[in-house]
């Protein structure tokens, strides 16, 4: 294999748990020194225009052909057959979650980014997932033949146990960009009930990825006069948002659905307890013993689950210690950077 040309659309530093996977596996090749390189493609996708399309097709065939084009699912899922078709034997497909179980598609959007993301799969030389849940889906959903996908969980960097806030008010922390499938709607609406008890909310996420639900959350938190409580953190650097998780006392993920839930082990990493949906993956990410669970979208349930772990802090202690030590045992970003470099060294042209 002479390179591993990684096509990945729209802007690389965006601080999502995609991208991030997306970094650290350029990252970690080049210390390892697998021949590797990213190559941009536009930022239309997952919905490209014309001009996309066109740009990304000079951009692909210009490639070496004894290259392996391992392509990020935001784009590949999204390419319309023809395109698939033409790359057929080159490519190995990496999807993190499948684009038509994005929240915010109406039926028809969602219907028509399964069909798409599922011709275009047939072409795929190889398939790699961020989880085990993922790839059930594509082989039940998506007619992926199981042999054909390969399981590269996210790693984790070790780090230092969460110190808390070390104050009576408990502070919660919720971390991924402020769009609707993160699902924070129903986690204000689950506080605006638990007003009597002590606690304070950081959210830290980029909010610009979906401007109306931005606009919507913050007028949701004023409405429940939560503004003085919940604070939108926004996007920030890696040493503040390790003093976020250092500083909390409960990490909260309310999201509709995850391919995985990379915020989740990075919670663990940090020994936190953890309250959290059972949306796609998440479900299977956190322990039981670490995690309090929930389904998503019911604000009923997920207000308990706040109410019970507010009230008990031997409980938050219980999970915190079942966190730290199901720490020890996640996987580590060269063993993931390994994994994809090997799927990709078996598709040579």
């Amino acid at each position: 294999m002479s390179e591993i040309v990684f096509a990945i659309p729209g802007d690389l530093s965006l601080p999502t748990g995609g991208y991030a996977y997306d970094r650290r596996l350029l990252k970690e090749w080049r210390e390892m020194g697998v021949a590797a390189r990213h190559l941009p493609l536009p930022g239309g996708f997952p919905k490209p225009s014309a001009a996309d399309l066109a740009e990304t097709g000079r951009a692909i065939l210009s490639q070496p052909f004894d290259s392996v084009l391992l392509i990020d699912g935001l784009a590949y899922g999204a390419f319309p057959e023809s395109i698939a078709a033409g790359l057929a034997g080159r490519v190995v497909a990496l999807v993190h979650h499948p684009l038509g179980l994005e929240t915010g598609l109406s039926p028809d959007e969602a219907a028509q980014f399964v069909r798409r993301e599922a011709a275009a799969l047939r072409h795929a030389e190889a398939v790699v997932t961020s989880s085990e849940t993922t790839k059930r889906l594509l082989v039940a959903d998506f007619s992926v033949p199981a042999e054909r996908i390969t399981v590269a969980e996210p790693g984790v960097d070790p780090t230092a146990r969460a110190a808390g806030s070390g104050s009576e008010t408990v502070a919660l922390l919720a971390v991924g960009s402020l769009v609707p499938r993160k699902g924070y709607d129903v986690l204000v609406a689950a506080l605006e009930a638990l007003a009597d008890r002590p606690w304070r909310l950081t959210i830290v996420g980029a909010d610009d990825r979906a401007p109306d639900t931005t606009v919507a959350l913050k007028a949701q938190i004023a409405a429940a006069g939560l503004s003085g409580r919940i604070r939108l953190a926004g996007v920030l650097g890696q040493a503040e948002l390790d003093a976020a998780y250092a500083s909390a006392d409960l990490f909260v993920m309310p999201s509709l659905f995850e391919g995985y839930g990379m915020v989740l082990t990075e919670a663990l990493a940090r020994g936190l307890p953890i309250l959290c949906t059972t949306g796609g993956a998440a479900a299977k990410t956190a322990p039981d013993a670490a995690a309090l669970k929930v389904p998503p979208g019911d604000v009923a349930a997920l207000r308990a689950g706040l109410a019970r772990l507010l009230d008990d802090g031997q409980e938050r202690s219980r999970r915190a210690d079942a966190a730290w030590h199901a720490a020890g045992a996640l996987p580590r970003w060269r063993e993931t950077a390994t994994i994809v470099a090997e799927v990709c060294a078996k598709v040579m042209p």
